[in-house]
């Protein structure tokens, strides 16, 4: 029997892994667009080999800022998803139900986390922002699993109980093997036993 991994823990890095390439995207375009346009804005004076050298020259700045500033916004938004589907997911687990008031908490938690630094201001407004986010993404989430005719919890139950009928069938069938064995075992011992019993 091969050992997996909890679903559960397989969505969060996923999620991590898809809010890190998204951060990536959404913080590197206009870096990529703003770099470029900069360096072109600032060459003018500089002579280069030919036409392609330029826009070379140009895509490799671009590059530059969309690494860079694309790197900001990845770690962040993987670590804000991340946190937040942990929490979600552990109160989910816990409490054995899926609700609002998970996505909702683990919103509140989150943006509060993220705005910690900011004094108790910034706390207040991060709980109040990660609440106002993750209403919304929890309902998402949600009609997402009904849409999908199954939710996670359905699933997760139905998957316990399919191993749980498995597990009984298999310990089941061992037990009639013993008790089969059993009873061969004691024809066999017996079996000599009357046979002398017959020759005195």
């Amino acid at each position: 029997e091969r050992q997996r991994y909890p679903e559960e823990t397989v969505n969060i890095v996923k999620s991590a892994f898809t809010g890190g390439v998204v951060g990536w995207v959404y913080g590197g375009l206009p870096a990529f667009y703003h770099g470029r346009k900069a360096f072109i804005e600032g060459s003018h004076g500089e002579l280069f080999q030919n036409r392609a050298d330029a826009v070379q020259s140009a895509h490799r700045a671009g590059l530059r800022s969309f690494i860079r500033y694309g790197w900001r916004w990845s770690w962040r938004v993987a670590a804000f998803v991340t946190i937040f589907n942990t929490v979600s997911t552990g109160l989910t687990v816990y409490r054995n139900k899926s609700t609002i008031s998970n996505f909702a908490s683990a919103g509140a938690f989150t943006g509060a986390l993220f705005r910690m630094h900011l004094g108790l201001q910034g706390l207040a407004g991060g709980f109040v922002f990660g609440t106002a986010f993750g209403i919304p993404a929890g309902g998402l989430l949600m009609i997402m699993q009904k849409l999908a005719g199954e939710t996670l919890q359905e699933k997760r139950n139905r998957e316990r109980r399919e191993l749980y009928e498995q597990k009984l069938a298999e310990w089941q069938s061992r037990l009639s093997v013993t008790e089969v064995l059993g009873q061969t075992e004691s024809n066999a011992q017996g079996g000599p036993e009357t046979e002398t019993a017959r020759e005195s």
